[in-house]
């Protein structure tokens, strides 16, 4: 014990210091408490002054050892202790948002959310059947892995590097050719954890450090089923899109798959509820039409609001309007789903990208703000969008926007 407590003598430490500094403060103190015991008057106005002196080395001395030792575990040091301070007193105060969706949109809200409010719950699809995700549901047995990863990377406080390592996909010329490094992390704790694949999520939540949480909306092994207005049907998520055939009806197969306990806790607590952005058809509509979903969202005191993608998809929404895919949600759903919808109402300037879109029969969703309110559904109507070589909402504008429809209907914390 004698050679342990020795080592905080240790020089480099940066303690020493610190502890002396107090103990000079306590010294300075003691020695201000005795001239303030005098019976001269200019004695005792000095002997406080003295004791004021000694506190501030005292505080001072404990501040800094306190800064000293908790920089000692972090990797950034003293400008991660501000970011902890940060997300732990200001962010924990945000309100209570579950996000609802998959793909690319719902992580790319999150990057932005997380800066918001720490009290974040994504619910994610795992119905994907193509690339790394596809090939790993068939050999071993497991839900798509590949959207919780890409929200568990957006949510992650650690290093950017450990997001890179994630997010790398291994090369052609490698037999793991197409498989990113995070799927292949989660199926590897999915085996180690015993088969559950919410306990291998949570466990690379640990990894990441993540800002909030991340849930698998089901966990048993499902695939999309769509029926088209043709009458013909086709099983697979990436089977799905076909072009110049609309889709009648989405479900899944096995149609009686639970929700997961943690994600109805987390909408019924929730303050917010946001569905979306995502493909409407192969990352909104998996997590809905999963029984009991939509009866909980509809159910949850939450504000509701669904933000709408704002490019058509072939094969999935062409030519539709904002409130087309709002009629399609509750078709499948129910009408009291949600409360508002968000839209981008700037026109998108992007000839190159426009013309690159336009060859796959994609174009801008038409904003038809009158109809959605014969709907009974509030509008957002914001500038969201955001251009670089293709056209996505920007994660900053987004959050904006949504933290606008939040507060104006009074669902905030700070």
């Amino acid at each position: 014990m004698s050679s342990n407590f020795l080592k905080w003598l240790y020089p480099g430490i940066q303690i020493k210091r610190w502890v002396l500094t107090s103990l000079l403060g306590i010294g300075i103190v003691a020695l201000g408490a005795f001239f303030s015991a005098s019976p001269y008057h200019f004695v005792n106005g000095f002997g406080l002054v003295i004791v004021l002196c000694g506190i501030i080395f005292i505080v001072l001395g404990i501040l800094k050892l306190t800064v000293s030792l908790i920089t000692l575990f972090l990797p950034k040091r003293e400008q991660d202790l501000v970011n902890i301070l940060y997300q732990k007193r200001y962010l924990e105060r945000g309100p209570k948002i579950v996000a609802i969706g998959g793909g690319h949109g719902l992580s790319n809200l999150l990057l932005a959310l997380k800066e918001y409010t720490s009290n974040i719950t994504a619910i994610v699809t795992v119905a994907d059947s193509g690339g790394s995700s596809g090939r790993l549901r068939e050999q071993f047995n497991i839900v798509a892995p590949g959207d919780i990863r890409n929200c568990l990377v957006a949510l992650a406080d650690a290093p950017a590097i450990m997001g890179q390592l994630f997010q790398y996909r291994f090369p052609e010329k490698s037999e793991l050719k197409g498989h990113n490094f995070g799927n292949l992390f989660l199926t590897a704790l999915y085996e180690v954890a015993e088969r559950d694949f919410q306990e291998s999520v949570e466990l690379t939540s640990k990894v990441l450090a993540i800002r909030g949480r991340v849930i698998p909306s089901t966990v048993e092994s499902v695939h999309l089923v769509a029926r088209y207005k043709d009458g013909r049907v086709t099983e697979g998520e990436a089977s799905i899109p076909r072009p110049g055939v609309g889709i009648e009806q989405l479900y899944l197969n096995p149609e009686e798959v639970a929700p997961t306990p943690a994600a109805l806790e987390a909408i019924a607590d929730a303050d917010v509820v946001i569905v979306g952005p995502g493909s409407l058809y192969t990352s909104i509509l998996p997590n809905l039409v999963i029984k009991g979903m939509a009866d909980a969202i509809a159910a949850s005191p939450a504000f509701k609001i669904y933000v709408c993608n704002m490019m058509t998809q072939m094969g999935e929404t062409e030519n539709f309007s904002a409130a087309d895919h709002l009629k399609v949600i509750v078709e499948h759903t129910r009408k009291d789903l949600v409360d508002a919808i968000l839209v981008n109402d700037r026109e998108i300037v992007a000839p190159d990208a426009l013309e690159r879109y336009k060859r796959e029969n994609s174009f801008p969703v038409r904003f038809d703000g009158d109809e959605i309110r014969e709907m009974g559904i509030k509008v957002y109507a914001e500038d969201i969008v955001g251009i670089k070589d293709y056209v996505r909402h920007d994660s900053h504008k987004l959050t904006q926007a949504l933290i606008k429809a939040i507060e104006k209907n009074r669902v905030i914390r700070r």
